[in-house]
């Protein structure tokens, strides 16, 4: 047909292409936004991430420019944009948020200890304000109940008085890090002296793979599997393989991996190097949950100490989520790496066969990884010791917070009963409380031994509901 079209009130113009066009200016804009950024489809989160940190939020024109730019359709990008939590997308005709982000914690323990009322308090004082008020899912700070975090600046039992000191002071962006075991205090205490026994093939890796596998260390992120079969499993398939470290600990009531990270982090790198080496993994990819930006700033700095101590073998690179918390399974995360959106693959295969960029993975938590050149230096009666009973090998990080007296990350051992955590631990429940119900977290969780008056409780409260 060759007749001229004409063009009505809201109709598109036939000869013009089709979908939203990407303007020249929004084009310079946002890459010098991504700067040095390697443009890879792997590196689109992280791309998003730096528009969002400009802008504090992503508008209609930056998706499209980011999708020009990664060469990726801009129905993809919109997808991997909509689904994390931390991407806050403003189409045409919406009202653009201020940047700065006050993030109000709704997880249980700070519900309970009044977060609903501070949120509804500090939407009236900064109605006016540049501020962004928002409810999170939980930010990993519940023994400090209620927390927020505004902007870079984490708020521990939030104040009215607190955040007017952060917003008129204007110090809402200064990253304060907090006092942690630096690499020259850690060598100083033995550190590293494993890893580099098992670089220069002074120790050998079957040797270490049993001694794993004898000691009960298990998977600490939740699924408690034999950390040394894992290694076994992933090395039984031909490379090049790759290593993933899950740090995403979005699970509500849970912050054993920050605190760690915040304290001493070179127990989980050395654990990190020396399960890449024994496994054969060319890389390790470091997946750390956004809310934590002291841990990845800490992170970036001692990794780069390990570069100039020329103790990288192979490369650790560090990606950050963004605030989805299915990203906490490991394929979910494999995905988020990958730069898509964080769905969970069908098993099988699994992440061992077929894992990041389809090769052959190992995935670990935090913790698993912390205990790793311990027990390798002191042996397996070391840390088999260590647990309640001839039944549990070990220690664990528990994450205790609600309504005890001394809330906190607290290092017990691994199968000791509920009461015995809070009564020897955490000093007991508050006055004027009794222990009736509680969150566990996982195969790692707290025994369930000593709880069956509990689950009484439980069966009794549910049969009065009945005769209501």
């Amino acid at each position: 047909m060759n007749k001229i079209q004409k063009i009505g009130k809201g109709k598109r113009d036939y000869f013009s292409p089709k979908g939203r066009q990407v303007e020249e200016a929004s084009l310079i804009r946002i890459k010098a936004i991504l700067g040095d950024l390697e443009i890879r489809r792997d590196h689109l989160i992280e791309g998003l991430h730096k528009v969002q940190d400009h802008y504090g939020s992503i508008s209609a024109q930056d998706l499209a420019a980011l999708a020009e730019i990664f060469r990726l359709s801009q129905a993809e990008v919109n997808e991997v944009a909509s689904f994390y939590h931390h991407f806050q997308i403003v189409r045409e005709n919406e009202q653009v948020p201020s940047k700065s982000k006050l993030r109000i914690c709704d997880g249980v323990s700070c519900e309970m200890a009044g977060s609903n009322e501070l949120f509804d308090l500090f939407c009236r004082e900064f109605s006016s304000q540049e501020v962004d008020v928002q409810k999170v899912p939980c930010i990993g700070r519940c023994a400090s109940a209620p927390a927020a975090r505004f902007d870079k600046v984490p708020i521990d039992e939030v104040t009215e008085k607190k955040v007017k000191e952060i917003f008129f002071t204007k110090s809402s962006y200064r990253l304060r890090l907090p006092q942690y075991e630096k690499f020259d205090d850690y060598v100083s205490r033995g550190g590293y002296a494993v890893f580099k026994k098992i670089k220069n093939k002074q120790i050998d890796e079957k040797n270490i793979i049993k001694m794993l596998s004898d000691s009960g260390l298990r998977g600490l992120g939740g699924a408690g599997f034999p950390a040394g079969r894992k290694w076994e499993i992933v090395k039984s398939f031909s490379g090049p393989r790759l290593m993933t470290v899950n740090g995403d600990e979005g699970e509500p009531g849970t912050f054993k991996d920050r605190y760690w990270l915040e304290s001493k982090p070179h127990q989980m790198l050395e654990g990190a190097l020396i399960a890449a080496n024994i496994v054969g993994c060319e890389k390790i990819y470091i997946y750390m949950r956004d809310e934590y930006p002291e841990v990845i700033e800490i992170l970036k700095r001692e990794i780069y100490k390990l570069e100039i101590e020329n103790l990288l073998d192979r490369p650790i690179i560090l990606r950050r989520g963004a605030g989805a918390y299915i990203c906490g399974e490991e394929s979910a995360m494999i995905e988020s790496i990958e730069g898509k959106r964080g769905l969970p693959r069908h098993r099988p295969p699994y992440i061992a066969e077929i894992g990041l960029f389809n090769r052959p993975t190992l995935n670990h938590n935090i913790e698993t990884l912390n205990w790793m050149p311990q027990i390798i230096d002191n042996g397996v009666n070391w840390f088999k010791n260590k647990g309640w009973d001839e039944n549990h090998s070990g220690l664990r990080s528990y994450s205790v917070s609600g309504r005890v007296k001394n809330p906190g990350l607290k290092l017990a051992p691994a199968g000791i009963p509920l009461r015995n955590l809070i009564d020897d631990y955490c000093g007991g429940m508050q006055a004027g409380h009794e222990l009736k119900a509680f969150f566990p977290g996982g195969a790692s969780a707290v025994s369930y031994q000593q709880t069956w008056s509990i689950f009484l409780w439980i069966l009794a409260y549910l049969k009065s509901m009945e005769d209501l």
